[in-house]
This record gives C-alpha cells, structure tokens and sequence, in this order.
C-alpha cells in the first residue's frame, strides 16, 4: 500500500530508533530507499518460498491471467484509493502519519521511481499475505481476518502508528475478501499495484504543485 508497502515499516524503524519524538526529520535518500524497497521484497518473497517449502499442507493461491482479473483488480484499486481518500481527510490522526512518512519516502523519489514503489510492495506483499499466508490460515472469513492483521501488525513501528495498523489491517482484509471470491491473486495484486501508483503519483503531483512560484 502507498498507502506504503511493507518496505515503509523498515523506514518507520529506522527513524524512530534515531528520532523517536522528532515530527521533523531529513527525508532518507533516494539510494537508501530504493534498497530497502528491493530488500524487503525478496525478504518477504523467500519468507513465502519458505513457508511454502517446509509446510506442504499450504498450496499456493492460483495466479491466472485474465482480463476480467485485471479489470476487477483496478476496479478495487479504485474503490481502495477512493476510501484512503476519505479516511485521510476525515480522521486526523491518519492523516497526520500519513503526511508524515509519504513526505519521508515519497519526496527523495523521482517520478520513475513510483514504478517500483507501486510494482515491489504490490507483488511481494500479496504473494506473502494473499498467496500463502491466507490459504494456509484457511480460505475462509477467519482466514481473511488473520491475514489482514497480520498485514497490518506489520506495518507498525511506533505505538503512536496504531491509526495506519488499523487502516492497513481494513485494506488487506478487502484484498483479502477479493483473493477470496475471485480465487485469483491476480485481482488483490493488481489492486495493490495501482492503489500505490495512483496514490504516490497523486502525492508527488501535489508536492510538485506546492514547490511551484504563486
């Protein structure tokens, strides 16, 4: 999510360790960046690889091409975007971290780099969470619930982020439920990719626009 992939979480610790109580840091640098995100995708890739090695019960969610697939997952990107939009104004608290860790991250970044803030976090984190995570915890509501907290648990770094773990928990289970109906992690992992382009793209713009002579 960029709503932040999990790669955010790593930036979050970083941070708090050195400025615990700072609202006002430098942002990291772009190199930094792009290497937690290439790490923490092939971290989360071979905890899947793993999980699927040593625990032969679990079968991994089926991943099948299909238009229908694709447009049902921008479909829900859409809707995913649409409703951090009326979270982000309507709760301040949200907003606040938000704005907080979109300005560390997403500000050092040029615009190509929002490929792969949208492309990394989007498959690893689905693989893991919707692909092997939710069948092995069962394919069903209970499956879902468990899933999509630990999405969100994950994506803590200070107790005072409770709101995004809440929101982040909210978003994985629709991904969830979406893996669910479908039967196809195409859908959440296309979901995921376009909520984070879309939502970094619409930041950087923003930023762009605010930086501009009145």
């Amino acid at each position: 999510m960029c709503d932040r992939g999990l790669h955010l979480s790593i930036f979050k610790n970083l941070v708090a360790e050195q400025f615990p109580e700072t609202p006002d840091v430098e942002p990291l640098s772009r190199t930094q960046i792009l290497i937690a995100m290439g790490v923490t995708a092939v971290m989360l890739l071979l905890v899947a690889k793993v999980w699927l090695r040593f625990d032969s019960a679990v079968t991994l969610l089926p991943l099948k091409w299909s238009a229908v697939a694709i447009l049902e997952g921008l479909g829900l990107g859409v809707l995913i975007t649409l409703a951090s939009s009326i979270v982000y104004r309507v709760w301040g608290t949200y907003r606040r971290s938000a704005d907080y860790y979109l300005q560390l991250v997403l500000k050092p970044l040029i615009w190509l780099d929002v490929i792969w803030l949208g492309l990394l976090p989007g498959l690893s984190e689905e693989l893991l969470f919707r692909g092997v995570m939710l069948p092995a915890f069962g394919l069903d509501t209970i499956g879902v619930a468990l899933s999509s907290l630990c999405f969100g648990v994950l994506h803590l770094s200070t107790p005072k982020q409770w709101s995004y773990v809440i929101w982040a928990t909210i978003v994985g289970a629709g991904l969830g439920v979406s893996a669910l109906i479908t039967g196809n992690l195409l859908v959440p992992i296309v979901a995921h990719i376009f909520t984070n382009l879309i939502s970094s793209c619409l930041w950087k713009w923003d930023d762009y626009r605010k930086q501009q002579p009145t």
